[in-house]
């Protein structure tokens, strides 16, 4: 992978360019966008960057006119094929407004934390208009945080085809500015234009690709055949195996769904967020022999099972998922590359260091099963279905009470038009779990962000308080080390 933090500016603005070029979706963006049913079955995330003060909004504009004439690809709107014989194309939006794309707003009420976080909330739940580029910023100023004035916070809404939360730190990372002071951003060239944007055409391209691919597709299809014959009974005990993972894979384990987390509808978000030192974190996981994920993950737990005990209800287990990564050395930057994996949250662990301990055996076993990525063999089958068959297969998410995502995010300080950004919180999309969280770590500082189903949880300041807790006993397991 590339060390964004060792590139010059020029270099990174090189590397910039070279993000989401992809002319098509694959298979997993398009399951994405044709199964989204926002907001209960949403795909569509914010990013939230608390900045020091206002930044200069001229600069704004002109740093996000230069870095979507970078990186194309937020300029470009989805073109669907006239019958789903594959996936949707991206072209060029000739209709861009800039304008449409990124406002500004005063600091609603009186400019506070919570104040900020229901104005995120509405804005989250505003649909992306399908016919133009997946994506939407807002600038708010006038915050007064922890009693310092003149504070801002740009939020980012993005369409999850557009990218995972890898891709979008990689993009924070190299087009962020590394000083307050005015950069000049080199000339970057003419948009292409000539695209076609025939759904038509691009449905007989499909076709035509798809017919070109056969003569490969047959030859794998054959040369498998033969070590079938060769070695049967190897290859039944490798079939043997796949189904067993694969079973695995799509299913939570013995985990039952909490009665305190049902009745969720996914029409009403709350945000919340917690932060902590990264260092401390990393101590409290290297003091349990674990990882820094390990200690995140088990922070959530330990919350919720305060969460329970608040309530009376006893629970030794949830089911929770966590996105897996699979992007390896030399892939393109941008687009999403990455599976779900499910299992069982031990949830009823209290001690947090056996917590981490049992966390880390679930998430090494789950990262070595051979179906982790089966996801990429049922897409192409539901893709050319009705969309509605994709939407069913998504809602498989929603089986699950906790859903949780760690993004090793910056560790430079960047700048937006002269403010510094100072947190940066994911509220990833809800698809049918009742909490979904995101960690991102920006400069030595993890941050949390909570998306909440409002309907399941009622108490949603409650369980905010509870993954205090959780958070507060794992991160003291790295004190006493």
């Amino acid at each position: 992978m590339i060390d964004l933090s060792a590139l010059t500016p020029e270099e990174a603005w090189a590397v910039a360019s070279t993000w989401g070029r992809e002319p098509r979706m694959n298979e997993l963006e398009t399951l994405m966008w044709r199964s989204d049913r926002h907001p209960v079955m949403s795909s569509t995330g914010v990013m939230m960057m608390l900045l020091d003060s206002e930044p200069d909004w001229d600069r704004l504009v002109a740093a996000h006119e230069w870095g979507t004439r970078l990186v194309p690809r937020f300029r470009d709107r989805v073109l669907e094929p006239v019958v789903p014989v594959g996936p949707p194309a991206w072209v060029p939006d000739d209709q861009f407004a800039l304008d449409y794309h990124l406002r500004r707003t005063s600091a609603p009420d009186d400019g506070s934390w919570p104040a900020l976080l229901a104005y995120a909330e509405s804005f989250a739940l505003a649909p992306l208009d399908r016919d133009r580029p997946l994506w939407e910023a807002v600038l708010v100023t006038g915050l007064r945080l922890s009693g310092k004035a003149g504070m801002a916070a740009l939020l980012l809404k993005m369409h999850h085809s557009l990218t995972d939360g890898m891709g979008g730190i990689q993009l924070f990372s190299l087009v962020q500015s590394r000083t307050r002071k005015h950069t000049p951003k080199p000339p970057v060239p003419e948009l292409a234009r000539g695209v076609s944007t025939d759904p038509v055409r691009l449905a007989a391209e499909e076709v035509g690709d798809q017919v070109r691919r056969l003569p490969a597709a047959a030859g794998d299809l054959l040369s498998a055949g033969r070590v079938v014959a060769r070695h049967p009974r190897a290859a039944a005990g490798v079939a043997v195996r796949y189904v067993g993972s694969l079973r695995r894979v799509l299913t939570p384990g013995p985990a039952e769904p909490s009665p305190l987390l049902r009745g969720r509808t996914g029409t009403t978000w709350r945000f919340g967020t917690l932060e902590c030192a990264f260092a401390d974190l990393r101590a409290a996981g290297k003091a349990a022999g674990c990882s820094v994920n390990d200690a995140f993950v088990a922070s959530l737990l330990g919350g919720l099972r305060h969460y329970h005990e608040r309530h009376g209800v006893e629970v030794t287990t949830l089911p929770m998922a966590m996105p897996v990564s699979l992007r390896r050395p030399g892939d393109p930057m941008g687009g999403n590359k990455f599976a779900g994996a499910l299992f069982a949250g031990p949830v009823g662990i209290e001690d947090p260091v056996e917590r981490m301990a049992a966390i880390r055996g679930q998430v090494l076993s789950v990262r070595a099963e051979p179906a982790i990525a089966a996801i990429g063999l049922v897409a192409p089958v539901a893709n050319r279905l009705p969309s509605g068959v994709g939407a069913s297969l998504s809602q498989l998410g929603a089986t699950v009470d906790l859903s949780a995502s760690n993004v090793p995010g910056v560790r430079h300080q960047t700048y937006v038009a002269g403010a510094a950004v100072e947190r940066l919180f994911a509220f990833a999309p809800l698809p049918g779990v009742a909490v979904m969280v995101g960690m991102c770590s920006h400069v030595g500082t993890c941050c949390f962000g909570f998306n909440i189903d409002g309907a399941a949880v009622a108490d949603h300041v409650v369980l905010m308080e509870c993954f205090a807790e959780g958070l507060d006993e794992v991160l003291a397991v790295g004190r006493v080390a």
